[in-house]
């Protein structure tokens, strides 16, 4: 999802009565691409490759504040994706979950925006973790593996004819989780690219199969 793809989810988001809040003052693609640029400035190099920030504070103007309202918790939503997909991007680590919070500033001017951030790491030591399933469900990670596959006893039963019985696991390595493809006849992807083993990140997508999954950390 690049920032086109992510100023039309929004404008889907505000259709109507919101639809006003876009067509003047700060925008939020203009939130977003500063949450990026933030990224950039404030990644390091640590032993597991290049760590970005996940959490971010957005400063703004009362009166457009005020304009989003309405649809403030959606458009964290969208920030934290255009964040997650910025780090896909720039192959960026995140150390736990990605939270973007919008606050109200009095010593801001109406258009202009502050971001902060800092690099955070999941609680307990390692991410609380979740597969999120197309219907919508998630499968909560605990510290055992889940196994994805057809038959009924995998944790994650997925219903497809090109996912074979014991397609592909994740797994507790330390602090992080990884995928495993158990070889399955069609193969695993991560984000698009076939995989045998990967580390996962906050928003990555699984695909088994035609099925995709998306691995979220909370």
């Amino acid at each position: 999802m690049g920032l086109q793809q992510f100023e039309q989810r929004l404008e889907r988001l505000v259709e109507g009565a919101f639809a006003k809040a876009f067509r003047s003052g700060l925008q939020p693609v203009e939130i977003a691409r500063r949450l990026t640029r933030e990224m950039d400035l404030q990644r390091s190099v640590g032993p597991r490759g290049v760590i970005a920030p996940n959490e971010f504070q957005v400063a703004l103007a009362p009166a457009d504040l005020d304009r989003f309202e309405s649809f403030a918790d959606a458009l964290a939503r969208e920030l934290a994706d255009a964040v997650r997909e910025h780090a896909r991007t720039e192959r960026y680590n995140f150390m736990g979950p990605v939270e973007v919070a919008l606050k109200p500033d009095n010593a801001l001017n109406p258009g202009a925006c502050l971001v902060t951030s800092e690099v955070k790491g999941g609680p307990g030591g390692g991410p609380q973790a979740g597969v999120v399933l197309p219907d919508g469900r998630t499968v909560p990670m605990d510290e055992g593996p889940l196994v994805i596959g057809r038959l009924p006893e995998c944790a994650i039963v997925v219903e497809d004819a090109n996912v074979s019985r014991r397609h592909a696991e994740l797994r507790r390595d330390g602090p992080d989780v990884v995928v495993v493809d158990l070889g399955s006849t069609n193969g695993t992807r991560v984000n698009g690219a076939q995989v045998r083993t990967r580390r996962l990140n906050d928003g990555d997508e699984i695909t088994v199969g035609r099925t995709s999954l998306r691995f979220e950390v909370r």
